[in-house]
């Protein structure tokens, strides 16, 4: 059949959502309309321009251990992801017009978030597949489209701001971002986590916090006789998507009033070895200078010169969490343990030397470290509290630090190995329950 153009565009949505269903084990009906044409076509190839560079985070998608095969493409395989890579990039070669290009990035993006928390609440059935929980599959896939996106040749013409819009609209898409809606009536939760990062150090490495988005999105419990409805969203371990205020485009609908409106928002990121941390005290500014983000980039901050990021909204130096934190410390991690963290550094008020505060900041101080660093994790729960701040008060808003994923002390070729998954299931199953405890 010979579609009409008008058809065209909803077509290719209406196949990237039923493919990515079908591919990842999904059901189709969740997915795509009934009454949607189905997408019918053969393997296309040549659109993309191998020449074209990606950033420094997608180079990393063929990167080995000692030389050996890629990492990423054995995450991908093991996952199933490199499935919805190829239906994209044999989508995007069809694309006849700018229209019907950004229709099915927005619609590819949200297939590719729903067959990652599908797949994350659904045990997979081939006997050679990941764990269902593994976060990396999602991260890799994503990557590898935004590079296709970034050397696809259209048959149209397309301009660098095009391209970019492009991109920002699949990267908002497959992170959760278009899809935090929660249903009307009850109680809402938000829930946010990372992607991986220092993977120069080990590329092999996924982010416990990504995972436990990723089983929570689209959940509803009952706790105490009340319901809840979760949703989340995973953020990029970089400074520029923080600059262009994603942080604040994810979050500020669910402190405005209205049917979006949410009960509780709780960020979280990867921290420290055996401890979930909750965090008290939120500092302004970046201070970190031994790391860079994903893309290589730094914050321009030291501990004794801390900066602000340009795209901070007006604020005070520190944030408090709201979140019911003693409760919290109270919950059952074993074999991790719980604390309430109200360690800070400071440049104390007239002063030029960073100080360490056990308790917290005091009055007329700069902020040099939150109690979760002066890196992106206390960035986004300042960024988050502030935004409570500005437009909702009595929210409880916070931040966990969920302990660190590692692989077995042996194991230093295999991409994953039972201590890394039986870590990884222990840290989400804590996570879980201090959210748990939180609604109590």
């Amino acid at each position: 059949m010979r579609l009409r153009p008008a058809s065209f565009h909803r077509s290719l949505v209406a196949g990237a959502l039923a493919l990515t269903a079908v591919l990842s084990g999904a059901p189709i009906a969740q997915a795509v309309p009934a009454t949607a044409p189905a997408f019918r076509g053969g393997p296309v190839t040549g659109c993309l321009d191998s020449s074209v560079a990606g950033t420094v985070e997608e180079q990393r998608l063929g990167r080995g251990i000692n030389g050996g095969p890629s990492v990423p493409a054995e995450i991908l395989r093991r996952t199933g992801f490199d499935r919805q890579v190829d239906v994209f990039t044999q989508l995007l070669c069809r694309v006849p017009s700018r229209k019907a290009a950004a229709a099915l990035v927005r619609a590819h993006g949200e297939a590719l978030w729903r067959a990652a928390t599908y797949r994350a609440q659904h045990a997979p059935q081939d006997a050679d597949a990941l764990p269902s929980t593994d976060d990396r599959g999602l991260y890799w896939a994503r990557l590898s489209m935004a590079l296709a996106l970034r050397q696809w040749q259209p048959a149209f013409g397309l301009s660098t701001a095009e391209r970019a819009e492009l991109i920002r609209s699949f990267e908002y898409a497959s992170r959760g971002i278009t899809t935090t809606r929660f249903s009307p009536g009850g109680r809402k939760i938000l829930v946010t986590g990372f992607d991986p990062f220092t993977l120069d150090a080990d590329i092999r490495i996924g982010n416990p916090s990504g995972a436990n988005a990723l089983t929570l999105d689209g959940q509803r419990w009952t706790v105490n006789g009340t319901t809840y409805e979760i949703q989340t969203a995973v953020f990029p371990v970089r400074y520029t998507d923080f600059d262009e205020n994603m942080v604040e485009d994810t979050l500020a609908p669910h402190y405005r009033p209205g049917p979006q409106h949410a009960d509780l928002v709780m960020t979280a990121s990867q921290g420290r070895v055996g401890i979930f941390d909750l965090e008290v005290f939120n500092g302004r500014r970046r201070s970190v200078s031994s790391i860079g983000d994903n893309n290589n980039l730094w914050g321009g901050g030291t501990i004794s010169s801390p900066v602000v990021s340009p795209s901070m909204p007006a604020g005070p130096e520190w944030t408090t969490s709201s979140l019911p934190l003693a409760r919290m410390a109270q919950t059952d991690v074993a074999p991790f343990r719980t604390r309430v963290n109200t360690s800070i550094l400071e440049i104390p008020a007239g002063e030029s030397t960073p100080v360490r505060r056990p308790d917290g900041p005091t009055e007329g101080s700069i902020a040099s470290e939150g109690a979760g660093g002066g890196y992106l994790s206390n960035e986004v729960a300042y960024r988050n509290t502030l935004q409570r701040d500005l437009l909702d008060p009595s929210m409880p808003a916070g931040h966990l630090h969920v302990p660190v994923l590692s692989f077995d002390l042996t194991n230093k070729t295999d991409i994953t190995d039972p201590t890394y998954e039986a870590n990884r299931t222990a840290i989400i199953t804590g996570a879980h329950a201090i959210l748990r405890s939180a609604l109590s």
